[in-house]
């Protein structure tokens, strides 16, 4: 991707969270400054075959709240979830639908594996009844792509319309290629960010890797034990500083720059190198030096090997600096939401900036020399916030990291 610059500034005027933890930005930052987990024992599905039970479970999220029952019932868990956060950012940002330009405003949405629950109920129809119940419906609307189109026809937007792949980095890539044509002056809005839900295969996927935790999400820990998978959607309503101010809406942050780098050293551990990349890439696409920086949202995922390349990658930039920096991970609240990862986390550096706070890393018992940073250990922390990082990393050496300020 390849930034497209003008003099058009964009900032972030909607939030929308549906998460283990909260349904909407309000309920959601509460709960992640107070430190509460939305870990539990998974319900979805049958677990008892695993060595593993917890993940990061939406107990409470009703689609029909959101959505009409005969169009909810016509799409995947991944795309509710999105219409719910879509939604609730629009209307954060005191935008109604009609008001929305429907060849002007875009959709950018970052994915893992996009409506997976989909095939995961066709596999079962076809092991119960035979391919003869397999109706052409159902694998019409497994497609990735059928997220934004759900989103689309929902909101009857007719401009850009994208969706990101690339794992658990996505959310950061969408929201950088937003920003990217916003500038340009392509478009007068997007709704951007990510959404993943939870599914069986994930889940076998990763415990088959060993790599999640038995109960809890440690990032940074000595002992950490690995990730917990979840499921969550974010979005954010991106628009030109100029449009903002024009129709009075409150302005969260500005959307600085991104970095990107793909290191293909591996494809599942990461490399410091590559995740170095992507920041100074960021760093310098924003003009904003290592002192400008005010707080890292890591991608901190609990797992041995991520953490100490994402602190090596840290290291290797900001040096002696780096202790006076306060870095958290919300992965030990929420689990790791897959491709609405780092649209959350976004959204938690647009509220960090807001209310002059960092959310904790919970859980967090011992030190690791190898993890030398202040990763605001189980308590939140009030702090002056201008400039923060959001860093993201995923399968295959796909690196993100987004920087938004209040430079205004």
């Amino acid at each position: 991707m390849i930034s497209e610059r003008n003099d058009r500034r964009v900032v972030v005027t909607g939030l929308g969270v549906v998460s283990s933890i909260g349904i909407g930005w309000q309920e959601f930052w509460k709960n992640l400054l107070a430190g509460k987990s939305g870990i539990s024992k998974i319900t979805s599905f049958d677990t008892s075959k695993y060595d593993r039970h917890y993940g990061g479970e939406i107990k409470n999220f009703n689609p029909y709240t959101f959505i009409d029952k005969r169009k909810a019932d016509r799409m995947g868990r991944a795309s509710q979830m999105a219409i719910a956060a879509a939604k609730l950012a629009l209307e954060d940002a005191n935008l109604k639908i009609k008001g929305l330009a429907c060849d002007r405003t875009g959709v950018f949405v970052g994915t893992t594996t996009g409506e997976i629950g989909i095939l995961e109920d066709c596999y079962k129809t076809i092991q119960s009844y035979g391919t003869k119940r397999l109706l052409m419906k159902d694998l019409l609307i497994f497609p990735s792509s059928a997220i934004n189109v759900n989103i689309a026809k929902e909101f009857r937007l007719k401009s850009e319309n994208i969706i990101f792949s690339n794992a658990c980095a996505a959310g950061n890539y969408a929201i950088g290629r937003a920003a990217d044509l916003l500038r340009a002056g392509k478009i007068d809005y997007a709704l951007s960010g990510g959404t993943d839900g939870l599914s069986q295969i994930v889940f076998t996927g990763f415990n088959r890797l060993l790599t999640i935790a038995a109960e809890k999400c440690q990032p940074f820990d000595k002992n950490r034990k690995g990730m917990i998978p979840a499921e969550g959607a974010g979005m954010l309503l991106l628009e030109s500083l100029e449009s903002a101010k024009k129709r009075g809406a409150l302005v969260y942050a500005e959307v600085l720059e991104y970095g990107l780098s793909c290191d293909v050293c591996h494809m599942i551990i990461p490399s410091a190198k590559g995740i170095a990349a992507a920041i100074r890439k960021a760093l310098r696409n924003s003009y904003v030096s290592i002192n400008d920086v005010d707080y890292i949202s890591a991608h901190g995922t609990g797992t041995i090997e991520n953490d100490k390349e994402e602190c090596v990658a840290f290291k290797s930039i900001f040096g002696n600096k780096l202790k006076k920096i306060p870095i958290s991970s919300i992965k030990s609240m929420l689990g790791h939401t897959m491709g609405a990862a780092s649209a959350i986390e976004a959204i938690t550096c647009c509220l960090a900036i807001k209310d002059q706070k960092v959310p904790p890393t919970i859980n967090f018992e011992e030190k690791d020399p190898n993890c030398d940073i202040d990763c605001v250990p189980n308590k939140s922390r009030s702090c002056k916030i201008k400039t923060v990082l959001n860093n993201s990393q995923a399968f295959g050496g796909n690196n993100a990291c987004l920087i938004i300020s209040k430079r205004l």
